[in-house]
C-alpha cells in the first residue's frame, strides 16, 4: 500500500469513528408522519434534538426519539473515552424510506372491496460530532 493510499485510508477510518448510526426498520407508521419529525431534528444538536422529540405531540417521534438513543449508545461503544457532551454531537443525517405495505380490503357497498394500504418505513439516523465537520471545513 502506497503512502497516499495508506493516509488515506487512515483518514476515512477516523471519519468513521466519529460517524455511528442506527437503523429502525418495518415501523408501523405512514412514512408521511415520520418524515414530519424527522425534518424537525435534521442538523440539530443531540440533546436539543431529545428535548424536541421528548415534547413532541405525534406518536412517531417517541420512536424516534428511541433510535436517536440507540444511535448515541453506539457513539459512546466506538468512542469509549469520550463524553457526548464535550465532543458536540449533531444529528448529521436522519432520512425515511418506505418500507413494505401490507394490502387488505375492506368491504364496500354493491358487493366492492375498497383496498387498505397498511404502510411502515424504515428510519437511518447518522449521529456524528460537530468539531469533526469544522476540520473539514478548513481543510477544503
Amino acid at each position: 500500500m502506497g503512502a497516499r493510499k495508506r493516509i488515506r485510508a487512515n483518514s476515512i477510518k477516523e471519519a468513521r469513528k466519529q460517524k455511528s448510526f442506527a437503523i429502525l426498520r418495518n415501523c408501523p407508521t405512514s412514512p408521511i408522519k415520520m418524515r414530519l419529525v424527522a425534518d424537525q431534528i435534521r442538523g440539530i444538536e443531540v440533546e436539543k434534538a431529545l428535548n424536541i422529540l421528548k415534547y413532541s405531540s405525534k406518536v412517531a417521534s417517541r420512536d424516534i426519539e428511541k433510535l436517536l438513543m440507540s444511535a448515541i449508545a453506539n457513539w459512546q461503544a466506538k468512542n469509549e473515552g469520550a463524553k457526548m457532551e464535550d465532543a458536540g454531537l449533531v444529528v448529521k443525517e436522519i432520512y425515511v424510506d418506505s418500507g413494505r405495505v401490507l394490502k387488505r380490503i375492506k368491504p364496500a357497498p354493491q358487493g366492492r372491496g375498497y383496498r387498505i394500504r397498511k404502510r411502515s418505513n424504515h428510519v437511518t439516523l447518522v449521529v456524528g460530532s460537530k468539531e469533526n465537520e469544522l476540520v473539514k471545513e478548513e481543510n477544503a
